[in-house]
């Protein structure tokens, strides 16, 4: 299997590593400190086209492949997880819902072509106090009036929530059907009765706006009905699917930024008279972590090649764990590696340690991939 890059994706790797280098990192810590979305620097990034990146030019967006949008992803992380985690969720898990529905193909173009270039931002309400990990929890509840939808009910965690101007919100239409009644809408800011609840005071990813958002008799027309009862919570599952690699393309980003870093500070940090990267237990584990960050790599740019072929569940799993434990251990050993350097804010690598534990926990905690790999063996 040849993973080498396109012209075009090696272009778009190249692009984001730009904006990433000379716009992201000079304001990285201020940004971090400071907790509040990155509006001008969204803006900014919005204008090469890349929210819409993966998706046709016939809903508006760029038309390019998934590699690309993963090659982009991961870039921006290196440097900035937390401009990656709003990119990832605008772009995989509220336009995945919008463009993986049977929605037809204006109400896709009304709901993709205006995010597509950063004009406006979506965010994705499936994850409520009760519904986390069994997403069959939901409670929220879609009730049919003439050509509107009533909605009622709160969700939490929602990632670009209070910022965003489009919701794609997952509802039961018959409670007692559970998800075989699970419906999905697109929600527009503004609408009466669809509110912001408590913002989240977050250890990482502190840029990224993640909320409650409450619906009480929130009317929407039945043309933003995306996903008919009975369709939901496979949309829901698919979205999570493409959502997964997305996030595994955050986590190598993070893993792939801290082993860089690392390398940088152990070949000039002397300690005993020499450099400490001659120190062999070090530069063992360096080799250790090398490998593990190639071997996620490589399960991540399977997991895009499955999902070019449109069945890639398990393979998105994988990727989803090798990638985010592998952030989670590259960021620990680089802090580490550089005593008490590392635990200080100038050094960025204590911020990726913190921006790297919450890619093991979203879009489906690295246990719930152990639970979708483990069932695939023995069905």
């Amino acid at each position: 299997m040849d993973f080498k890059l396109t012209e075009e994706q090696a272009k778009i790797k190249q692009m984001a590593a730009d904006f990433a280098k000379n716009d992201l990192a000079p304001t990285i810590l201020e940004r971090d400190a400071a907790g509040e979305f990155p509006t001008e620097l969204f803006k900014k990034f919005g204008k090469t086209g890349a929210y819409g990146l993966p998706y046709p030019k016939e809903v508006g967006g760029l038309g390019g492949s998934y590699m690309s949008y993963v090659q982009a992803v991961m870039e921006i992380s290196k440097v900035d997880a937390a401009f990656g985690i709003i990119y990832s969720v605008d772009t995989s898990l509220y336009g995945g819902s919008i463009m993986n529905s049977s929605a037809p193909i204006e109400i896709k173009k009304k709901f993709i072509e205006p995010i597509t270039y950063g004009e406006k931002i979506g965010s994705f309400g499936l994850t409520e106090p009760g519904a986390g990990s069994d997403a069959a929890g939901c409670k929220t509840v879609a009730v049919q009036d003439g050509d509107e939808w009533v909605l009622n009910g709160s969700k939490c965690f929602n990632t670009n929530g209070p910022v965003a101007d489009f919701t794609v919100i997952y509802a039961l239409t018959d409670p007692a059907l559970g998800t075989k009644g699970m419906a999905a809408f697109v929600v527009e800011k503004g609408t009466p009765g669809f509110t912001v609840g408590r913002v989240e005071n977050k250890m990482g990813i502190r840029q990224a706006q993640v909320s409650e958002m409450h619906l009480e008799n929130v009317r929407v027309p039945a043309e933003q009905m995306i996903a008919k009862p009975g369709e939901g919570f496979k949309l829901a599952m698919k979205t999570l699917d493409g959502g997964r690699i997305g996030v595994a393309a955050q986590g190598l980003g993070i893993a792939k930024g801290a082993f860089e870093a690392a390398v940088a500070y152990m070949k000039q940090r002397e300690q005993f008279g020499k450099p400490i990267c001659k120190n062999q237990f070090l530069a063992f584990k360096m080799a250790e972590l090398a490998t593990q960050i190639k071997s996620a790599e490589l399960l991540l740019y399977n997991a895009v090649a499955a999902h070019d072929e449109g069945r890639y569940t398990i393979e998105a799993a994988m990727a989803k764990l090798a990638c985010t434990d592998a952030a989670m251990e590259m960021t620990t050993w680089a802090t580490q590696f550089m005593g008490g350097n590392g635990f200080m804010k100038e050094y960025h690598v204590e911020r990726m340690m913190r921006d790297a534990k919450i890619t093991q926990i979203y879009e489906g905690t690295n246990e719930i991939q152990k639970l979708i790999i483990s069932g695939s063996l023995f069905r």
